[in-house]
């Protein structure tokens, strides 16, 4: 009886598992049903790529988008932009669009991506002006300048001349020492300015010193500032805009319609005269 039972499951098993091997084989034997979405070629950079440079096969390749899902504008084959120069830097991967492209006129490097109407004008700068390598392309910046018209000490003033500019390139090259005649490198930050500022930065430059102060991006003011001068700086004279605004303008005038306040002038002290008379000392208005 018990081998009946052992003869029955060992049958059991074997049908069980030839049936799952004709069930896999059958499965896999299958041909695998493949659905091609439709998609369209998009370039895109093949690496992180600055502004200015000239766009070169190597700089490129294509990607499969869906169709639909590509950027407007976004071009099909390398050859298309071959030769035109970045206004813009792109990161490895990102589509190439329009108008992060110059015209096909205006070539690579610089000119064409200073902005109509502005010129780039080129300072040195150290690790100090240049705010520890935190000046980068694309950031603004305030021009801090320092100079004295009189060519005093005392005279000296910082005040900031240009507010809220852009930084169009920031990097080094090679001049020559003028001591020893031996190459060195210099740090050099480009900026895009009006002619009429491209003036003053010459002159800041040149007159002067000049510094740096990086601005967030966000903040789009340019506050007024009077300068500072080192007796102002070390607490010996008073300063600010007020006080500088009404030692060269005078008190400013009332509005129509608004109120005047009228300031009592302090009264003026009566002349005395100090008597000694012994150990005793007095003193007497003069009338």
């Amino acid at each position: 009886m018990r081998n009946r039972i052992f003869a029955v499951l060992a049958i059991a098993v074997l049908a069980g598992g030839g049936l799952a091997y004709g069930t896999y084989n059958m499965m896999s034997n299958q041909p695998v049903k493949t659905v091609n979405a439709p998609t369209q070629p998009v370039v895109v950079a093949s690496a992180d790529l600055n502004l200015g440079i000239e766009l070169k096969a190597e700089h490129l390749k294509v990607l499969s988008f869906p169709a639909g899902q590509a950027p407007e504008g976004a071009f099909a084959q390398p050859q298309e932009i071959v030769g035109r120069g970045l206004i813009v830097s792109v990161v490895k991967g990102e589509p190439i669009l329009p108008a992060k492209l110059a015209s096909k006129e205006a070539g690579a490097g610089l000119p064409p991506v200073i902005p109509e109407g502005m010129r780039a004008v080129s300072v040195r700068v150290n690790e100090v002006i240049g705010v520890a390598g935190y000046v980068l392309p694309g950031t603004h910046v305030d021009v801090i300048a320092t100079a004295s018209p009189t060519q005093q000490a005392i005279d000296t003033t910082s005040k900031v001349v240009l507010a809220n500019v852009l930084v169009l390139t920031a990097g080094t090259r090679i001049e020559q020492d003028q001591k020893d005649g031996k190459p060195i490198q210099v740090t050099v930050v480009t900026m895009a300015v009006t002619p009429e500022q491209a003036e003053l930065l010459a002159l800041a430059s040149t007159e002067g010193k000049i510094q740096l102060a990086l601005r967030n991006p966000l903040d789009q003011t340019s506050p007024a500032t009077p300068g500072m001068k080192p007796a102002v700086m070390l607490g010996l004279a008073k300063g600010g805009a007020a006080a500088q605004q009404r030692a060269t303008t005078g008190p400013a005038k009332p509005k129509p319609g608004q109120a005047v306040t009228v300031e009592a002038a302090a009264p003026v002290a009566a002349p005395t005269v100090e008597i000694i008379r012994g150990d005793k000392r007095a003193t007497e208005v003069v009338k």
